[in-house]
């Protein structure tokens, strides 16, 4: 390998470093959590997780419960575009919620 290579290859802060990074945070997994709040009644919580992420009533009256107990309860996962939208979602239904990368 020759120094002009070795010195291309090591230098950070160029274009390449930036869409490897920007690959790698598309690639990571991430979830959606919904936080617990005074406002919003348990069966709208429910109504929610059913009409936006396609939930069962079961599972989103399991995930509204998690939420209502534990004060937190994460609903969905994916890629990190996707997992945003929802997150913008679930604040345009009132709701409080947060994006994390998953564990």
């Amino acid at each position: 390998m020759s120094s002009a290579e070795g010195s291309t290859l090591s230098r950070e802060g160029t274009d390449l470093d930036s869409e490897f990074s920007q690959l790698l945070s598309a690639a990571r997994p991430y979830q959606v959590v919904v936080w617990n709040d005074p406002v919003n009644l348990m069966t709208y919580v429910s109504w929610v997780f059913r009409s936006y992420f396609g939930h069962s009533k079961a599972r989103a009256e399991q995930l509204m419960m998690q939420v209502h107990e534990q004060g937190r309860a994460v609903v969905a996962h994916g890629p990190r575009e996707k997992a945003e939208q929802d997150v913008t979602a679930m604040h345009q239904y009132g709701l409080q919620a947060t994006l994390e990368e998953a564990e």
